[in-house]
């Protein structure tokens, strides 16, 4: 057979997260800064319901759309925490994590030729999942306004062909986020340019230097934002892999078009102990949010002491320092740094490919691996040296 990979994915990068995080599979002694999940383990009350409906038979498919109790909870979620209200009959779509629910949105919503704008450094596959959608990924480097898109850069990159902006806030890999007064001003361009505004919001609640806001909830917003969360990070989630999607009901019908040929529905494990995640409430998320708080105080301060740059992360579990006072790539940085004192971080290329100083360090591990990993870093530089 010859020629049987599509040219697009054959000419597309792996992921250069993933990359890193199998050069660590196998080693011992290794700390990882790596892959972006939580060290805590899921709370025991989403736990058990998750193991109850197993006990009490609730293995079957659900509703494509996901569990109405789910939506239902979700729409009281947003309704109660911030005033945004979203039917849970057609205004919502649960989802395998906020991975699916970006490539369901952008394989709805895309034809060929159709721009995304994507603020860079950027998660890693919102350009790859535009353009397997047959779209244009239009990248924006925010490196010169602390890694936060400005309304100017986005009012001159927006053109005929542009039909969304995907904002990721607080941001993975910066740990940025923004204020109630920035978000406003941005919105003047999503509505001036009528565009989409994605907003994947899956750290939202872990902001905290002061109260997140999501985009919907801006006056005149809703019918120009697609919503997307999930419990992956706020309730320690990762591997349970539910997201969900809040829009028009036209974009919902139509990502509910995809996923029902694709995924057809969600683990109803998963979603059961979602809706179970939203019944406690935020108890074990603040607590969580805490200790993430006290280990960017670790590694912000240490960090300094090595003597690299970065901006402040606000949210998330993530900083982007630079190292460029070190006079490496990153790529080698990062090798050296596993190979010599196995320590993992991401290289700054992964996120955009212009970010050659820069290494995305993720601090979701306790308190004494952050110091081991900082001490060891110190040793790889005075080596260096």
């Amino acid at each position: 057979m010859k020629d049987i990979i599509a040219k697009k994915v054959k000419d597309m990068q792996p992921s250069g997260i993933r990359l890193f995080f199998d050069l660590v599979l196998g080693m011992d002694d290794v700390i990882s800064l790596g892959v972006g999940e939580p060290d805590f383990v899921t709370p025991w009350q989403i736990r058990e319901a998750g193991i109850t409906s197993l006990e009490e038979g609730y293995t079957s498919y659900t509703s494509n759309k996901g569990l109405y109790k789910l939506r239902m909870a979700i729409s009281r979620y947003l309704k109660s925490n911030y005033g945004v209200e979203y039917s849970p009959d057609d205004e919502i779509l649960i989802t395998v994590g906020v991975s699916e629910a970006v490539d369901l949105a952008l394989r709805a919503l895309l034809n060929p030729g159709d721009k995304v704008i994507v603020p860079q450094p950027s998660y890693v596959s919102y350009g790859p999942v535009t353009e397997l959608a047959g779209g244009t990924a239009v990248y924006i480097d925010t490196s010169r306004s602390g890694f936060k898109l400005t309304p100017a850069d986005l009012d001159r990159h927006i053109d005929s062909r542009v039909k969304a902006l995907i904002l990721n806030y607080p941001s993975n890999p910066t740990g940025v986020t923004y204020t109630r007064k920035e978000l406003e001003a941005l919105k003047k361009i999503v509505l001036k340019h009528n565009i989409l505004c994605i907003t994947d919001e899956v750290y939202g609640d872990l902001t905290f230097d002061f109260e997140h806001v999501p985009f919907p909830s801006l006056s005149g917003t809703k019918e120009h934002t697609l919503y997307l969360n999930g419990f992956s990070k706020n309730y320690a989630m990762t591997g349970w892999r539910v997201g969900f999607a809040c829009g028009p009901k036209e974009i919902i019908a139509a990502m509910t078009k995809i996923h029902q040929y694709t995924i057809m529905c969600v683990s109803i494990t998963g979603q059961m102990a979602a809706a179970e995640a939203l019944h406690i409430g935020r108890k074990p998320v603040d607590e969580m949010k805490r200790e993430y708080r006290r280990r960017r105080e670790l590694i912000c301060d240490g960090l300094s002491e090595l003597g690299f740059t970065f901006f402040k992360p606000q949210g998330a579990f993530y900083i982007y320092p630079s190292i460029k006072s070190t006079g490496m790539h990153c790529l080698d940085f990062a090798r050296g740094l596993l190979e010599q004192q196995k320590v993992a971080v991401i290289p700054g290329t992964a996120f955009g490919e212009r970010f050659t100083d820069r290494l995305r360090m993720c601090y979701a591990l306790s308190y004494e691996d952050l110091k081991e990993a900082l001490r060891r870093m110190k040793l790889y530089l005075e080596n260096k040296r």
